[in-house]
């Protein structure tokens, strides 16, 4: 457990520890940060204050929180120099289930689903390659 820090909110003292870990590298751009569970376990908080600490990265731009998959470490920090050379790029596709992917939705090979990927790049070369996937929702 991190030592107390006197005279700052609590969420404070977690936002500072994490913020450190993104920007040393501990926590690289683009990968996810430590469950909220994680984080309670080893900071010994509440829910709230990881949550308060998490929105306040947010709002410093250092995270992107992706609901339903997770918060991650963002390329830079506005004003730092490090996203004027960065570029990150989404695409979205419809593909079908291969064996592995139809066997992790439990769905038949061949259906369809949403694959995204997004690339981060910093001067011209790649950092970080995020696929994700998801079930194609019907219209409605």
């Amino acid at each position: 457990m991190p030592t107390p820090h006197y005279g700052q909110p609590r969420y404070r003292v977690i936002a500072d520890a994490l913020r450190e870990r993104i920007e040393s590298g501990a926590i690289p751009p683009g990968a996810l940060l430590p469950t909220e569970s994680a984080l309670i376990a080893e900071f010994r908080v509440s829910r709230g204050t990881i949550r308060h600490a998490i929105a306040a990265l947010r709002e410093q731009q250092l995270v992107v929180t992706d609901h339903g998959r997770g918060t991650y470490a963002s390329s830079g920090r506005p004003g730092s120099g490090i996203d004027e050379d960065s570029a990150r790029e989404t695409r979205q596709r419809q593909v079908a289930a291969d064996t592995e992917l139809a066997a992790l939705f439990a769905v038949e090979v061949g259906t369809a689903l949403v694959e995204q990927q997004r690339v981060s790049r910093t001067n011209g070369t790649v950092g970080t390659v995020i696929r994700t996937y998801r079930m194609l929702r019907a219209k409605q």
